[in-house]
């Protein structure tokens, strides 16, 4: 892979745990609001920002598409999924356990050896 194709699904794998972040925030916002579910929802701007940034992120991920194969590209989008927990612990104070940082770090592992097969 190219070093500005790796860079671009690095950006893709970082902008999927921004994204769950903000939904958290969207949905600690929910419970602060009042009135309906529509009304809330529409009163709702952290999960109306989420969702552009989902939107934005499906079009970053299907330009990439374009330049990368698919079998190449995945392996680095997933890794965006161990940000997860660490944004989650430092952003909301989230409990992340030993086995949890250990299963992450075994993606890790294999991340290294699908893109090592690629080269």
């Amino acid at each position: 892979m190219k070093p500005q194709d790796l860079a671009l699904c690095a950006g893709f794998a970082v902008a999927l745990p921004i994204g769950q972040v903000m939904f958290k925030w969207a949905a600690i916002r929910q419970g602060e609001l009042s009135g309906t579910l529509i009304a809330k929802l529409i009163q709702n701007y952290p999960l109306m920002l989420a969702f552009a940034w989902y939107g934005a992120s499906a079009l970053l991920w299907f330009y990439i598409l374009t330049r990368v194969p698919l079998s190449q590209a995945y392996p680095v989008a997933i890794l965006g999924g161990a940000l997860v927990p660490l944004f989650a612990w430092f952003f909301f104070k989230e409990q992340v356990s030993w086995q949890l940082v250990a299963g992450y770090g075994l993606m890790l592992a294999g991340l290294f050896l699908t893109q090592r097969g690629a080269a």
